[in-house]
């Protein structure tokens, strides 16, 4: 039984750090909204997954691609940590500066401190601890309102436009919308004690970052929308850290006054759960690939001299009406899956959809139906460019500067 019903402008499911940038977008754009997370920290896999690298905003070449919400919140992410990034991006000293690509490690407490701060400010609705359980929808396919339950009991909210940017594809899901799946692998990430660990990724004297890189044989055979799967994909994790431990001890060369866990992450590493189908799907090989409705630009984080446009079709679902996606959840499948599941790229696509859910309340539209270059036009006003033209950059010039200037790449 509905216990309680509140309605919005604009409903934001997941406050990982697309949902953060959809709510903020919205918000800033005078719209009243809701963002509802199920944890009861915010920042998804950058924090309480520990995730603590903000992967780069540029080409590896030189030439920054990703503007907006995406760098506001990449120079804010040290407010509260001992890391920096380089000076070539205006950056300031601190731990992690020596990276030339305009990208930076951060606390993943402090992160959260400082993503709390602009959703306050930005006058955002938070609702924590609250789980998405349905999703209502009009016979042609209209999203209306969402079931919650939380420690309040069962309630319904309502809006006049969502974004779904759960990670999981929840609202759509709920909705009977199209997605996909793919597998995952294991790379743990934990926070540890030890003073004398011969690694970069410190915070300060002994407290350090661990990440463990399963071969791409350790795939979990098992699906991420499965309960019990999800259970033995988070036990898989904690097993391989636990191992690490132990051959360390086995070793003679660490005792466990020495070498030991901090803090564990608080949700299932899975970094691609479930991708909506959208009205067009950015798959493997699209980078370097003009699109007429395209709303953004984002570099691969794993290699330099490589760049994808974004088509605003991959944030609306093909099938459901009244609704927008970001992060995790947007149409990509394969090795597009692969670029934009990370912290800029869901930042990116979240200002968008936010954008779009509070200019298409404006126009009184459907998102499907709104205007790119009406979008367009809002989003210049942040820095956004779209087309490769803009950034006066070309596949070959990043081509041949690469093979001249090989850039180490990124890992996780």
């Amino acid at each position: 039984m509905v216990k309680f019903i509140k309605k919005y402008d604009i409903v934001v499911a997941g406050a990982g750090t697309a949902g953060i940038a959809a709510a903020l977008a919205a918000a800033r754009h005078g719209k009243k909204v809701a963002l509802i997370e199920r944890q009861t920290i915010i920042g998804g896999l950058a924090t309480s997954g520990l995730v603590f690298v903000y992967l780069p905003l540029c080409d590896g070449q030189g030439t920054q691609v990703t503007f907006g919400i995406a760098e506001e919140l990449l120079r804010s992410s040290i407010n509260y940590g001992p890391f920096g990034y380089a000076k070539k991006w205006g950056g300031v000293p601190g731990l992690g500066t020596t990276r030339e690509r305009f990208a930076c490690h951060f606390s993943p407490a402090g992160f959260t401190l400082t993503l709390d701060k602009k959703l306050a400010e930005a006058g955002v609705d938070l609702w924590l601890d609250t789980l998405i359980c349905d999703s209502n929808v009009t016979a042609d396919r209209q999203v209306t309102s969402i079931e919650v339950e939380n420690v309040s009991g069962r309630g319904r909210v309502e809006a006049k436009c969502f974004v779904d940017a759960s990670g999981d594809a929840i609202i759509v899901r709920r909705a009977n919308g199209a997605f996909v799946t793919e597998k995952n692998y294991i790379v743990p990430w934990f926070i540890q004690a030890c003073e004398n660990l011969k690694s970069p990724l410190h915070f300060k004297d002994c407290i350090n970052m661990g990440v463990l890189n399963s071969s791409q044989e350790e795939y979990l055979a098992g699906d991420a929308l499965d309960g019990k799967d999800v259970t033995a994909f988070t036990r898989s994790v904690w097993n391989y850290i636990r191992k690490y431990f132990d051959e360390n001890y086995a070793s003679g060369e660490y005792t466990r006054q020495m070498l030991f866990p901090l803090n564990l992450p608080a949700m299932p590493q899975f970094r691609k759960i479930a991708a909506v189908k959208g009205v067009k799907t950015l798959q493997t090989g699209n980078e370097w690939t003009y699109f007429d409705d395209s709303v953004g630009i984002y570099g691969d984080w794993r290699k330099p001299g490589s760049v994808w446009e974004t088509p605003y079709g991959t944030l609306v679902p093909e099938n459901t009406r009244g609704v927008l996606t970001a992060g995790r959840c947007i149409s990509t499948i394969g090795d597009a899956w692969e670029t934009f599941r990370v912290i800029p790229a869901a930042v990116m696509t979240g200002e968008i959809s936010g954008t779009a859910a509070a200019l298409s309340l404006n126009k009184k539209c459907d998102p499907i139906e709104l205007p790119i270059n009406d979008l367009r036009e809002e989003l210049r006003k942040n820095h956004f460019k779209f087309h490769f033209e803009e950034l006066g950059i070309s596949k070959k010039a990043a081509s041949e500067s690469n093979n001249k200037h090989p850039q180490k790449e990124y890992t996780e």
